[in-house]
């Protein structure tokens, strides 16, 4: 016993020489089912207390419940190493409770970053969410197996996040995979100098499977990453008073069963200086440049350039609309705006009738309110082939207003356009704006109403 005592010691006291922290010295065990929590967070919090350094996952399948990164640390994944999500819903803590936009409360996370500065997460391991044992059916099992409370609802509504961000400064995450999140892969809430570079990320094992949401956040940087969800690939979004502002993304590759680039629905602060560019989409099936205002949010100053699409549903859509939901028990905002918005040096293919969600398709749906317009939209250098489709009776059709729903294109049913379709614009500047048919469309290429 006294030999096993001296060799963890020793194990502990070369770990704080030299700065590294192995979880293993701390009791962990890689098997795929020991949940190390305990072992995992007594490795971090060792690192930070010593001042910092890096507390380092090695290869092997390392379950766990939420684990919280502290000041100084960088946690590194090796090759070949895997940090897994525990099936049992308790092991996960709510670092930031809030309800979104669908009234789902939220704040569970896997992997925490509050209210710290200078941390890190690399290497070219994995963070995997366990993110399907989180659905109805298998929640069943799971119950049994801890007796869990029956109403599994709960449990359902509040997935854990994957990684999650709070009120933090000076973070940076680069190389990582992550997979199979039971809700948004990535979480940045009220952050302050973030830099997310060359990671992959693959969620497809649950709902709400968002990439990378930026929320009430500045000074974020986003890029060379490969994302391929079921939900919103990037998006920025504001479930608090704070703006997003100084935002910047570039060379990613983009995949997903929604919106690849957007900007909204949860929109309570304004969004501002963002910076998107040399970014590819590619089988998107809710939308390719999303810029939404719908609780209150003044959209302004948004530079979207060098944009290939391919196989994507309704390449351009600019939306402001009053849903005017509020969060976080904060006051309702007022009916807020879009303006000075560039979008250039875009080139999109549409996905086929069939498979569309608007069938026929159309390019680029632009819709403000009539007592506010968006304001200031250039396009420039758009270049946007559509499989045609239309008939001549679609040219009559009425677009809804759905000024108070939120705010997807695909609920405005078939454009009376095959191009673009615009409504309550002021100052619509089109340079170089072409579309390409592969087949007939008896619609007109524009449908403008009250813009100038």
């Amino acid at each position: 016993m006294r030999n096993i005592l001296v060799c963890v010691v020793s194990c502990l006291l070369f770990s704080c020489s030299n700065g590294e922290y192995n979880i293993k010295d701390y009791g962990a065990v890689g098997d795929g089912t020991t949940v190390n929590t305990k072992f995992i967070q007594a490795a971090i919090d060792d690192c930070s207390e010593n001042g910092g350094g890096k507390v380092i996952v090695p290869e092997g399948i390392f379950c766990t419940g939420t684990i919280l990164i502290k000041d100084g640390v960088n946690l590194h994944l090796a090759d070949g190493a895997k940090l897994l999500g525990s099936d049992n819903p308790n092991d996960y803590i709510n670092i930031d409770p809030f309800t979104d936009a669908v009234n789902q409360e939220r704040g569970k996370c896997l992997v925490g970053i509050r209210k710290v500065s200078g941390v890190s997460i690399t290497g070219s391991g994995s963070i995997d969410g366990s993110g399907k044992c989180f659905k109805n059916e298998y929640l069943k099992t799971v119950a049994l197996k801890y007796g869990l409370d029956s109403k599994l609802g709960v449990y359902v509504s509040n997935r854990p996040f994957l990684v999650r961000l709070v009120d933090s400064k000076d973070i940076q995450i680069s190389g990582v995979k992550m997979e199979n999140a039971a809700a948004w892969s990535c979480h940045i809430f009220r952050c302050n100098n973030v830099s997310i570079d060359g990671i992959s990320i693959n969620s497809h094992v649950n709902k709400n499977a968002d990439g990378i949401d930026i929320d009430s956040s500045s000074k974020v940087y986003i890029s060379n990453c490969d994302i391929d969800t079921g939900d919103d690939a990037i998006c920025l979004k504001t479930t608090a008073p704070e703006p997003c502002f100084d935002i910047n993304v570039e060379n990613c590759r983009l995949k997903t069963d929604w919106g690849a680039i957007k900007i909204g629905t949860e929109s309570m602060g304004d969004v501002y200086n963002v910076n998107i560019k040399n970014c590819f989409l590619h089988n998107v099936r809710g939308g390719g440049i999303k810029i939404l205002s719908a609780d209150g949010a003044n959209v302004h100053d948004i530079n979207i350039s060098d944009i290939e699409m391919d196989y994507v549903d309704m390449p351009i859509f600019i939306r402001l609309c009053k849903r005017l939901r509020s969060y976080r028990n904060v006051s309702e905002e007022d009916v807020g705006s879009i303006r000075d918005i560039s979008i250039s040096n875009v080139k999109a293919t549409t996905r086929a009738c069939n498979d569309s969600r608007v069938n026929p398709p159309s390019g680029i749906l632009i819709l403000g309110l009539e007592e506010k317009k968006i304001e200031n939209i250039s396009l420039n250098n758009i270049h946007i082939t559509l499989p045609g489709g239309g008939l001549k009776e679609h040219t009559d059709i009425s677009i809804p207003t759905d000024e108070t729903r939120y705010p997807e294109f695909s609920f405005f049913g078939i454009m009376p356009a095959y191009g673009i379709t615009a409504r309550y614009v002021e100052n619509l500047e089109q340079n170089n704006v072409d579309f390409r048919l592969t087949g007939s469309d008896e619609r007109p290429e524009t449908k403008f109403i009250e813009v100038n």
